[in-house]
């Protein structure tokens, strides 16, 4: 029985079969908080009288099927999530009314009731199948359609859709109860998953952005209790410099009218692009103090979900083998924006520093596949919609605009807009218009790059003459054995000398750069023939390749004794990733890489190097480092970060990310002397807010060490009444050392009614280095539950679990032992075997590092 699976075979057959011309969806959220009303009228043709297909509707009761003004047994028509439309005519209409289930997973229309004070929020989320949990459809990407949305709710509400939010209509002026109906105009043709419907008690702030192209109106929505933290004017400015910037580049109107952007509780994605009603997460209103690097990250959510406006929206995948161009194309567009039209001008930096290292971490993992998934079925889909999707597809688009020049590739993308407007094209589509602009051959470029998985490794071969001056030069390539293809890679080559300066250290700086093409094995680099070796060369300066590079001898030795000296943060940022690829593969110790994060980390300017660089020397401490050189690498972490924050400047980003740090490396008593001091007052640092936010980080930090209990907790959860102290409230619950802590913990990560972000929260928090002891159990109960949690929490939430609550800090030889005999004889679902093989994965590559951190 299919259940809520749909084939590629089954799309494709539907699809020649059926033309949509029209939805009508009725939805009445006024009767109950556990159901809503939802009455669907699909008017379609088919091109075969008499033939037989489906429609798709999930978890709902349906009361009455009508086709073509006959009506159907639900009771039989109604089936493993479909209803059999038999004896088709040439023209069609269908109605289905039916009672559907409100979501708590995020997944079709979840509800929400604000804690503080008792409002309800609700909101839609469709991608990739789920707008059938909502209303009645044919859940495909390639049968676009009109859709008419009319929705009753209490009068007092907010209710937004796709097209504009027409006036509430009271349903009966003699009626009194507070019910009224909103009726949306039909939107432009549209595929069913980026439909949205969004109805609560939301606050709501208007503007208008003045375009090119004519005005688009623009909304802001957030609960009543965040209003405070809506900094709707940074939000606007953002959103407008965007669309200046995409309608100019793209020579294409923004397609879909007005443009609502509404921050909704419990999401369990950052954002998604729902023409004219794009939803994101609230965690994004920030109510305590941040870095830049959170508001950069907002900046490139916003930004991408844009980008899908023309990109996905008007122009949609035929089906889901092109998911990853949508996201991929969104994602390279969203850096490509903030890095030319936004105050974020180092974008680039930042994804090299953070975003592109999960593509790296991805695409070694034994779950990679090629960008170009051949997703046969919506489980195949789900199971490939991951980091591979977006940071390596973005890698891989921005190395194609460095192989066929930026403004070909714009001139091939604005054809593709013009010709496949409103209607659905696949990467091939795509390919034929910029192989037209650019003049240069990409099916093979595409069949090396998007068919085939894996990460090359890139390093310079040379010799010296006796003058200090290259003799040949070579990059050679290389590929793990597993994955064997090598690439064609656009490559640039800095060449940087130190040179002294009005400081004792000097700076290195750029003398020459150079761009080449490699292909295969061994290139050789003729240019650099006869030039003195730098003090630093640098493979893929500028970032155009998708590669791991390798550091010559002295090279190493530059940045290890002065990497702060390198004055080019993109460069920098490469010097970080290169480093903590060696780390990770067991060329450099850990010990050598937390050392070089503690030098030079404090003079770091880019805003995700300062945040994201300590995170991976941190799980260097904790997973990579020897067993018997963990303690003292452990509090040689400590000690340098308490340094590092006390010479901070006051109420920068290093501060606080330094101090959030050092909670979190906190295990000898002046450290938690300091958390303590810090909460209580009694240790105060210039510049530093002791705010909501950071109050949790050190409450749950002295939890996990077992220096408070539940007394504190509760405590700070009567300061922090929100839904947002519940959930650190949860986290720091089940990080203490306790078994009863983990036991309770975990029963409440496995209960289906617990809300999403809580759940999260709570996995993020309960498996922790350094309390192997209570947390031993937790590998046979987590092997146990990844038989069952994808269907009992459903796919989002049960990876999650998955995902993050696999217990690493449990590695050893033995657990690779174990997880080895599961893998052999499991039937779990294919989703939940890729999570079980990603953390044997992780903890594999831990081991082979603290190997080689023992010979440091």
């Amino acid at each position: 029985m299919p259940g809520t699976n749909l084939t590629r075979d089954e799309a494709a057959t539907r699809a020649a079969l059926l033309d949509v011309t029209s939805y009508s969806i009725d939805l009445d959220l006024t009767t109950g908080d556990k159901t809503f009303g939802s009455t669907t009228t699909i008017r379609f043709t088919a091109s075969e009288p008499g033939a037989e297909t489906f429609a798709d509707l999930v978890d709902a009761i349906v009361h009455e099927i009508t086709l073509n003004g006959v009506s159907l047994d639900p009771a039989t028509a109604y089936a493993d999530s479909r209803i059999t439309l038999p004896g088709l005519q040439a023209d069609n209409e269908l109605v289905v009314r039916a009672d559907c289930t409100y979501s708590h997973t995020g997944e079709g229309l979840h509800r929400f009731v604000d804690p503080v004070d008792g409002r309800v929020y609700l909101y839609s989320q469709f991608e990739v199948p789920d707008a059938r949990r909502v209303f009645t459809t044919f859940e495909q990407p390639d049968l676009k359609a009109p859709f008419t949305f009319n929705v009753t709710a209490p009068d007092h509400w907010k209710v937004v859709s796709n097209s504009p939010s027409p006036e509430p209509e009271p349903l009966d002026e003699a009626d009194e109860s507070g019910k009224a109906v909103w009726r949306f105009a039909p939107t432009k043709p549209m595929s069913t998953y980026i439909t949205a419907v969004v109805a609560g008690e939301y606050h709501e702030v208007q503007h208008v952005y003045h375009g090119k192209h004519g005005d688009i109106p623009l909304g802001h929505y957030c609960r009543q209790s965040l209003v405070e933290h809506l900094d709707v004017d940074v939000l606007v400015e953002l959103t407008q410099q965007s669309f200046a910037f995409f309608e100019e580049q793209f020579d294409y109107p923004y397609p879909f009218g007005k443009y609502d952007q509404l921050y909704v509780p419990e999401y369990n994605m950052g954002a998604m692009e729902n023409a004219g009603c794009v939803t994101l997460r609230d965690e994004y209103l920030p109510r305590s103090r941040q870095p830049r690097s959170f508001y950069e990250f907002r900046a490139s959510v916003i930004t991408h979900e844009m980008a899908h406006m023309w990109f996905g929206n008007l122009v949609t995948m035929q089906w889901w083998d092109d998911l990853w161009l949508n996201e991929s194309f969104a994602e390279w567009a969203c850096y490509w924006c903030e890095a030319e039209a936004t105050e974020y001008t180092d974008a680039w930096t930042g994804f090299t520093n953070a975003r592109k290292q999960t593509g790296y971490r991805a695409d070694q993992l034994p779950s990679t596949h090629p960008i170009a998934a051949d997703n046969v079925d919506l489980h195949a889909v789900e199971v490939n919609f991951d980091m591979i999707t977006y940071a390596k597809g973005a890698s891989v688009l921005k190395q194609l605009v460095a192989w066929v020049g930026l403004d070909p590739f714009l001139a091939g993308l604005r054809q593709y807009f013009k010709d496949h407007e409103f209607g659905n094209a696949t990467f091939a589509d795509l390919l034929v218009a910029l192989e037209k602009s650019s003049g240069r051959e990409l099916e093979g470029w595409a069949q090396e790059w998007l068919q085939t998985a894996g990460v090359n490794t890139l390093t310079p071969s040379f010799e010296l003459g006796a003058d200090g001056t290259y003799g040949a030069f070579r990059i050679l390539q290389t590929a793990a054995p597993e994955q064997p293809t090598l690439r064609r890679h656009r490559l640039g080559i800095g060449l940087y000398d130190a040179v002294p300066g009005s400081g004792a250290n000097g700076r290195l700086v750029l003398r020459e750069y150079i761009e080449v093409d490699v292909e295969g094995a061994e290139t050789v680099v003729a240019e650099l023939a006869g030039k003195q070796q730098p003090d630093l060369l640098l493979l893929n300066d500028q970032d155009h390749a998708f590669a791991k590079i390798r550091l010559d001898e002295r090279s190493l030795a530059t940045v290890t004794a002065g990497l702060s000296k390198l004055d080019d943060s993109l460069a920098r940022a490469l010097v970080w990733s290169s480093a903590w690829d060696m780390t990770r593969d067991a060329e450099m110790s850990a010990t050598d890489f937390v050392r070089l994060v503690l030098a030079n980390i404090g003079a770091e300017t880019d805003a995700w190097g300062v945040t994201r660089i300590p995170t991976y020397a941190a799980l260097a401490v904790n997973a990579y480092s020897a067993p018997e050189h963990r303690g003292a690498l452990r509090a040689e972490w400590e000690s340098g970060l308490r340094e590092l924050l006390l010479a901070a400047d006051p109420g920068s980003d290093h501060q606080l990310t330094f101090t959030r740090s050092y909670a979190a490396a906190a295990h000898s008593d002046q450290a938690f002397a300091d958390l303590e001091g810090l909460l209580d007052g009694t240790w105060a640092v210039e510049g530093l807010a002791v705010d909501q936010d950071l109050r949790w980080a050190l409450v749950t930090a002295l939890a996990a060490a077992g220096r408070s209990g539940e007394a504190l907790i509760a405590a700070e959860l009567g300061r922090d009444k929100t839904i947002a102290g519940k959930e650190k409230a949860a986290a720091a619950r089940v990080a203490q050392p306790t078994a009863e802590a983990k036991a309770e913990g975990w029963r409440a990560i496995l209960d289906p009614g617990t809300p999403n972000e809580t759940c999260r929260e709570m996995v993020f928090s309960i498996f922790r280095y350094g309390q192997e002891d209570v947390i031993a159990p937790y590998l046979e109960q987590y092997l146990e539950a990844a038989d069952t949690v994808i269907d009992t929490l459903g796919f989002h939430k049960g990876s999650v679990v998955l995902e993050f609550g696999f217990p690493k800090a449990l590695g050893s030889p033995e657990l690779i032992e174990r997880v080895d005999a599961w893998l052999a004889g499991t039937d779990a679902p294919k989703g939940a075997v890729r999570y079980v093989n990603e953390g044997r994965a992780d903890v594999a590559r831990a081991l082979a590092a603290q190997a080689r951190d023992a010979q440091a």
